[in-house]
C-alpha cells in the first residue's frame, strides 16, 4: 500500500490492528453463544494459534499506530451522577488545596500488565477474549490433580510396608511428593502464558486444595497406628502375672522388714513386664515410616514456601496480596515428632513406675545405679541410633525430637519422683546417684551409639542441666536433717528458690513428715516468702536469702559429710 498511501500513515499496520479488533469481538460473541461446546483442548489449541499470529504481527509491524487504538479504547464518556447528595465538582471546600488524582483506566491497567510479559503491543490484542473462559483450563487441571492424587494413594497401598525398610541409611522423601510439585510447576508456567489475572488466583485455589489432599491422604493417613507387639523392646509373657501372685503370696509369710521391701520391689519389677505389653510402641518399620513421612513433610513445607513466592511473582502485582499458602504450610507440621516422642516415653514408663514403687525407706546401702536406670538407658540405646539414622537428611528434626523428649521425660521423672514416699536418707542418696547417672545419659542422648562424637547444641545441654539439677535439689532437700524447722525451710528456699507451698508439701510427703508437723513447716515457709517480698525481684530475693542464711549451718556436720561422700562416689562412677 506504500504506493497509494504515505508510508508515515502505517496503513498496513492499521488494517491489521482493525482486523485484530474485529476478530476479537466476533470470537467473544461466538464463544458466548457456544460456551458449552468449548473443551480444554480446543481452547488451548485456539489460544496457541492466536498467540502465534500475534507474534507474527509483532515481527511484521512496529506498533507505531497502537497509541491511537489504546487511547480510543481507554476514553470513555463520563456518566453524570444522579445522586442528589453528591457535591458538584469544585464545591467541596476540602478540595481547594488538593490536586485531584487521575484514576488509571481498567483497560490501560490490563495492557500494562500484559506488556510486562512482552514488549510487543500486539500481545493480547486478540487472545484477551479467551481470558473469561480460562476457567475451563483451571477445571481441567483440577480434574488432572484429583486423578494424580488417586494414583499416588493407589501406588502407596501397593507398595505397603516396603515404604521404608529398617536397614536403610536415612529415609528419603516419597517420590509422589516430587511428582506433585513438578506437575504444579508445569501448570503454573502454562497458566502464566495464558493469563496472570484472575485465572492465576483460581489456579492457586486448586493448588491449595490438593496440598491439603496430599497432606491428609498420603501423609497423615499413612502414619502407623500404635501396636502392642514391638521388635525393639522385649515383652514378658502374659502368664507372668499369675506367677507374680503365687510367688508374692508365699513371700508375705515372711515377717521381717527386709522381706517386705523385697516383696514390694519384686512386685514392681514384675509389674514392669505387664505394663510394657500395654505401652504404645512401634517396630522398626513403623519408625522408619514415620521418619519417611517426616522428611516428606519437610520437603513439602520448603517447596510450598517456594511455590508461594513463584505465584506472587507471576500474578499481577495488584493480586499478589491474595496469594497466601500459610494455612497449607501449617499442615506439614511436627505431628511425626510427637509420635516418636510418645513412643519413647511409653518405652521408659515401666522403669519410671518401678522407681515410684520401690521401697526407698528401707533401702540399706548406696551401690551402683539402680535397675530402672539401666532399663531406661538400654531403651535409649535401642531407639536413638535408629531414629538418628532415619533422620540423617533432617538433622534439625532429630534435634527437635531430642529436645522434646528430654523436656517431657524430665517433667515425668520429677512427677514420679514425688510418688517415691516415704524416702529414707540412704534411699535419697541412691536416688540422687541415679538422677546424676540419668543426667549424664540424657546429655549424651543425641550421640548415643554413634561412632562420631558430636557435641549437642548448647540449648539442649542447658535444658537437660536445668531440669535434672532441679530433681537433684529436690533429693538434697529430702536428705536434709536440719535440727530446727527454720533452718530446714531456709535450706529449702536456698536450693529451690522458685518453688511454691504445694511443691513444698509434696517434698514433705516424700520425707515422711506427719500432717500436723507439715502445717507448721508450711506456715514458716509462707511467712519467710512474705518477708522476702516480691519473688519476681530476683536480685533482691537472692540478697535477702543470702543474708538470712549466712552463718547458719543448714544441716548438721554428719549430714554434710554424707553428701560429700556421695558426690565423691558419683565422680568415681563417672
Amino acid at each position: 500500500m506504500g504506493r497509494i498511501f504515505s508510508q508515515d500513515w502505517e496503513m498496513s499496520e492499521r488494517i491489521a490492528v482493525e482486523f485484530c479488533l474485529l476478530t476479537r469481538n466476533e470470537l467473544t460473541k461466538i464463544m458466548a453463544k457456544r460456551v458449552n461446546e468449548i473443551d480444554v483442548k480446543l481452547l488451548l489449541f485456539t489460544l496457541q494459534k492466536t498467540t502465534q499470529f500475534e507474534e507474527l504481527l509483532s515481527r511484521r509491524f512496529t506498533g507505531a499506530s497502537m497509541e491511537e487504538v489504546i487511547s480510543s479504547e481507554t476514553s470513555s464518556k463520563k456518566i453524570e451522577s444522579t445522586n442528589p447528595f453528591e457535591e458538584p465538582h469544585g464545591k467541596n471546600p476540602f478540595e481547594e488545596d488538593e490536586e485531584p488524582e487521575k484514576p488509571i483506566p481498567p483497560t490501560q491497567t490490563q495492557l500494562t500488565a500484559a506488556e510486562s510479559l512482552t514488549v510487543s503491543p500486539f500481545h493480547g490484542l486478540i487472545s484477551r477474549c479467551f481470558e473469561s473462559h480460562l476457567n475451563i483450563f483451571v477445571d481441567s487441571q483440577d480434574k488432572n490433580m484429583a486423578e494424580l492424587i488417586d494414583r499416588f494413594v493407589a501406588d502407596l497401598k501397593i507398595q505397603g510396608p516396603s515404604l521404608a525398610q529398617a536397614e536403610i541409611e536415612g529415609c528419603c522423601v516419597l517420590p509422589s511428593c516430587a511428582d506433585l510439585f513438578v506437575f504444579y510447576k508445569k501448570c503454573l508456567l502454562q497458566c502464566a502464558q495464558l493469563s496472570t489475572g484472575q485465572p492465576m488466583l483460581s489456579l492457586t485455589s486448586v493448588f491449595k486444595k490438593y496440598l491439603r489432599e496430599y497432606a491428609s491422604r498420603l501423609l497423615q493417613s499413612n502414619l502407623p497406628r500404635s501396636n502392642n507387639a514391638s521388635s525393639m523392646t522385649p515383652v514378658l509373657p502374659m502368664s507372668m502375672s499369675s506367677l507374680t501372685k503365687d510367688f508374692t503370696r508365699e513371700l508375705r509369710d515372711l515377717s521381717s522388714g527386709g522381706a517386705a521391701g523385697l516383696i514390694q520391689n519384686f512386685q514392681s519389677l514384675l509389674k514392669e513386664g505387664d505394663m510394657s505389653s500395654t505401652s504404645p510402641k512401634y517396630n522398626k518399620d513403623d519408625i522408619a515410616r514415620i521418619c519417611t513421612i517426616l522428611t516428606t513433610a519437610e520437603y513439602c513445607l520448603e517447596t510450598t514456601q517456594q511455590l508461594e513466592g513463584k505465584l506472587k511473582e507471576k500474578v499481577q502485582p495488584a493480586l499478589a496480596d491474595k496469594v497466601d499458602l500459610g494455612s497449607e504450610q501449617d499442615l506439614f507440621g511436627s505431628q511425626c515428632i510427637q509420635l516418636l516422642v510418645a513412643d519413647l516415653e511409653g518405652a521408659c514408663e515401666p522403669a519410671l513406675v518401678t522407681m515410684a514403687k520401690t521401697a526407698w525407706q528401707t533401702w540399706e546401702s548406696v551401690g551402683d545405679q539402680s535397675h530402672y536406670v539401666t532399663l531406661m538407658t538400654s531403651q535409649f540405646k535401642h531407639y536413638i541410633p535408629f531414629i538418628r539414622d532415619c533422620l540423617t537428611s533432617s538433622r534439625k528434626y532429630f534435634t527437635q525430637f531430642c529436645m522434646r523428649f528430654v523436656n517431657a521425660f524430665m517433667a515425668r521423672f520429677v512427677q514420679q519422683l514425688y510418688k517415691c514416699k516415704p524416702v529414707g536418707v540412704v534411699g535419697a542418696e541412691q536416688l540422687l546417684l541415679d538422677t546424676h547417672m540419668l543426667k549424664t545419659a540424657l546429655l549424651d542422648l543425641p550421640s548415643v551409639g554413634s561412632q562420631v562424637a558430636r557435641k549437642p547444641p548448647a540449648s539442649y545441654s542447658k535444658m537437660v542441666v536445668k531440669g535434672m539439677t532441679r530433681a537433684e535439689m529436690i533429693l538434697k532437700v529430702v536428705m536434709d536433717a536440719s535440727d530446727t524447722n527454720a533452718k530446714y525451710v531456709a535450706h529449702y528456699m536456698r536450693l529451690l528458690p522458685e518453688s511454691d507451698p504445694s511443691e513444698f508439701q509434696k517434698i514433705l510427703d516424700m520425707k515422711g513428715v506427719r500432717r500436723s508437723e507439715q502445717q507448721i513447716l508450711v506456715e514458716i515457709y509462707r511467712s519467710q516468702q512474705t518477708s522476702l517480698g516480691n519473688k519476681e525481684d530476683s536480685s533482691g530475693f537472692s540478697s535477702v536469702a543470702t543474708s538470712n542464711t549466712q552463718g547458719l549451718p543448714l544441716s548438721p556436720d554428719h549430714e554434710s559429710s554424707r553428701i560429700k561422700k556421695l558426690e565423691k562416689l558419683i565422680k568415681r562412677r563417672l
